[in-house]
């Protein structure tokens, strides 16, 4: 099982820009701010890009300038900041338009922080936290594996029904039937997270071993992503912080989380 350990990461050179292919749509207030075909996927960071919008695709009268930021420069160019408003609803520096760029087809574009709208779409179906990865593939397969979750000797689940889900770069995540887990020591926690790939979670557990709270070991999607629909109401360990034990063997746990 060390096949797990050590996985490539999915990276691209810093301020790599490729065109995508599918149109891009974000929103803010019940308005549409931006409606392209026409966007760039731009590398800011080796893991995954960011959309690059043209200017003409966005609704211009919505972006407010920030007199105070000025320009910045960028390795990809000259930016400036500026807030966006919708009706009484003002996010300050929610975008940097690039006035020129040294990157082709860069000048004249939009980059708008994620955060500071409301929702973001690939065609018609919403992206969560930031653009997917063109190069990241995720599968989630039914299996009849045996798959055994531990921590401190005590068991939290036991499955032979398990659902595999393989993320480009991340270490297989075993999702377990509800019924497979003892929830006589876990208990559910208030944290939520999001994933670009499989959508929000609906919720996390803490399991309680000999008086001791181990905080958010285990996540669940009542209703994730298209794509991975097999996961819908299951639930996964984190491999980082339980003993995973897989047709009777037990597989290292990741060096990172």
């Amino acid at each position: 099982m060390d096949d797990q350990l050590d996985l490539p990461p999915v990276t691209m050179p810093v301020d790599h820009v490729e065109a995508v292919p599918r149109r891009v749509r974000a929103a803010l207030g019940g308005e549409t701010v931006l409606d392209t075909v026409r966007a760039r996927y731009v590398w800011e960071k080796p893991y995954f890009p960011q959309f690059y919008v043209p200017l003409t695709d966005v609704r211009a009268e919505l972006l407010v300038p920030d007199e105070e930021a000025g320009a910045e420069e960028t390795s990809r160019g000259t930016a400036r900041w500026f807030g966006l408003r919708v009706g009484e609803l003002l996010r300050p520096r929610a975008a940097r338009v690039l006035t020129e760029s040294p990157v082709p087809g860069l000048s004249g574009t939009v980059r708008f922080e994620w955060a500071a709208l409301d929702a973001w779409y690939e065609e018609d179906e919403q992206v969560f936290v930031h653009p997917r990865n063109p190069y990241v593939r995720v599968d989630a397969l039914r299996s009849t594996r045996t798959v055994r979750v531990e921590r401190e000797g005590v068991v939290l689940a036991e499955s032979s029904s398990p659902v595999l889900l393989f993320e480009t770069g991340l270490p297989t995540r075993y999702y377990l039937n509800r019924t497979d887990c003892d929830f006589t020591k876990l208990e559910p926690s208030d944290t939520v997270t999001a994933c670009p790939y499989k959508g929000t979670t609906s919720g996390y557990w803490s399991a309680r071993i000999n008086g001791r709270l181990h905080p958010d070991l285990a996540w669940y999607y009542d209703f994730p992503t298209r794509e991975v629909q097999p996961i819908a109401g299951l639930v996964a360990f984190y491999n980082e912080r339980v003993d995973l034990f897989v047709d009777g063997e037990r597989v290292e746990r990741p060096k990172r989380h």
